[in-house]
This record gives structure tokens, C-alpha cells and sequence, in this order.
């Protein structure tokens, strides 16, 4: 992104955002209510263009491209495309359907390929057992996990997840960034961008962060050097102690 900015009406939702991410990079994007943060991956995902500035994807111009034809490299979980799935879906399918990009299966053909790619998924994030369980009866944590594993299924080269850890309790939350964990670590993953308000939420092994305020950039870079008490403090408008330990952060007021 070059000097994006996008305005609705009077309000200034993104205000002259300059990020990039390279391929094999995993971001935390942070900030308060109403920074930005999912504005931006709205953009990302191509679900919104700038008013200003220019936008390149993946070695596409938004705006130059057919967003229908990017956005199966683009992987997204957010709370917006949850509210979508039926929950009356099998998390098998809520899964699968990502491959046509629809939110429920109707008269779609899927090969065995694609069947096993989404059972394998589901595994991998710890719901061997649920694939003919109905999308509506399951846990926040669990839908959580199902739209991550629907987010992998095209084997996607960018994966955008937009607060997958809110609304969680303490289990569910810890459960769901030891996944990340592993995901952050796997050289095969795709790059990585993670909206969050907490940083008790960034899971070890991410490598970036950029940190809004006011639809702005406070500060953007590698993790250590971003993550600094001054930063954080900047961005949240709060004095704030931060401490890491094996590789966890937690703030607190000073």
C-alpha cells in the first residue's frame, strides 16, 4: 500500500497508510477501536478500494484486476463471514465450500481431492471428529477454528484474519494461538496478517507488527522494535508497562 486512504462522507476511515509484506513475513496489526485495523484488511482482501493511493496485491494492481479471480489466493477469517455461513452447515462443508467461494453447499461437484484437503484442515486445527457437526452448535472458539481451517483451504499466498481471537475465554484463546504458533512456524505457510486489539494474543514465531491509531500509522517494523512500551503506549493513548516472557507480551497500565 502507497499513501492509502479512504474516506466516507466527512469521516476518514484509513488517512495516508504506507505497509508492506513480503512474502514468508507474519504481521500483527494492533490499535484501538476505530484505528483502522479491519478497514485495512477489508482492503487487503480487495472488499474495498481506496480513495486514495495505490493498492498492489500478490503482482496485481487493485482497480487493474478482476477481484473475483484474486481473491481465491487470499485467505480470509473474519467475525463478517462467519455471520454468513449457515449454521445449519457441517463444518465439512463449511470448510469444502470455500473452494467455489460460496457460504453453503448446493449443487456444487467436489472431487475427493478437495474432501480430503478440507478433513485434513479440520484436523490440523484440532476438530478431528466435528465434520458432520452443524456450524451453528459449536463453541465460539470452535466456529473460530473452522474459519481459519475455511481460510487455508485454497491454499491461499496471503492469509488475513481479522480478531480470531475475540470473544474467547482464557482456553479457548490459548488453544487458538498455540495454532497460530504452528502455523507462524511452517516455512510452507502462506504471509501472515493478524488484526488484534490484545497483545497477550500474538502468538511466538510472528515477525512484524504495524500499530494505527485514527486510521493512521504509529509505528510499523519487526516486532522487538515495534512492540516498545512507547509505541503501544502512542497508539492505545495509555501509558503502558509492557513485559514478554518466552515470548508472550502482556501490557498493563503504568
Amino acid at each position: 500500500m502507497a499513501g492509502v486512504g479512504i474516506r466516507r462522507g466527512s469521516k476518514e476511515l484509513l488517512k495516508d497508510v504506507s505497509w508492506q509484506v513480503q512474502d514468508g513475513e507474519r504481521w500483527i496489526i494492533m490499535g484501538p477501536n476505530g484505528a483502522g485495523k479491519s478497514t485495512l484488511l477489508q482492503v487487503a482482501s480487495t472488499r474495498m478500494h481506496p480513495t486514495t493511493g495505490m493498492v498492489g496485491i500478490l503482482d496485481e494492481v487493485l482497480g487493474a484486476v478482476d477481484v473475483f479471480e484474486l481473491r481465491p489466493r487470499i485467505g480470509l477469517s473474519s467475525a463478517a463471514l462467519a455471520q454468513q455461513l449457515p449454521g445449519r452447515e457441517t463444518v465439512l462443508n463449511a470448510v469444502l465450500t470455500a473452494s467455489w467461494g460460496v457460504m453453503g453447499r448446493w449443487n456444487e461437484d467436489y472431487d475427493s481431492v478437495d474432501e480430503e484437503r478440507a478433513r485434513r484442515l479440520i484436523w490440523q486445527w484440532g476438530l478431528r471428529g466435528y465434520e458432520d457437526r452443524r456450524f451453528g452448535t459449536l463453541s465460539e472458539g470452535e466456529r473460530k477454528r473452522v474459519l481459519v481451517a475455511r481460510a487455508l483451504m485454497t491454499d491461499p499466498e496471503l492469509l488475513l484474519l481479522d480478531e480470531p481471537a475475540a470473544g474467547l475465554d482464557l482456553a479457548g484463546r490459548e488453544t487458538l494461538v498455540r495454532a497460530l504458533t504452528r502455523l507462524a512456524a511452517d516455512p510452507d505457510a502462506p504471509a501472515l496478517v493478524l488484526v488484534t486489539h490484545h497483545v497477550e494474543e500474538v502468538p511466538p514465531g510472528f515477525t512484524h507488527a504495524l500499530l494505527m491509531r485514527q486510521g493512521g500509522v504509529v509505528a510499523a517494523g519487526p516486532l522487538e522494535a515495534t512492540l516498545t512500551e512507547d509505541n503501544l503506549s502512542a497508539a492505545f493513548g495509555l501509558p503502558l508497562r509492557v513485559t514478554v516472557t518466552d515470548g508472550r507480551y502482556t501490557a498493563v497500565a503504568r
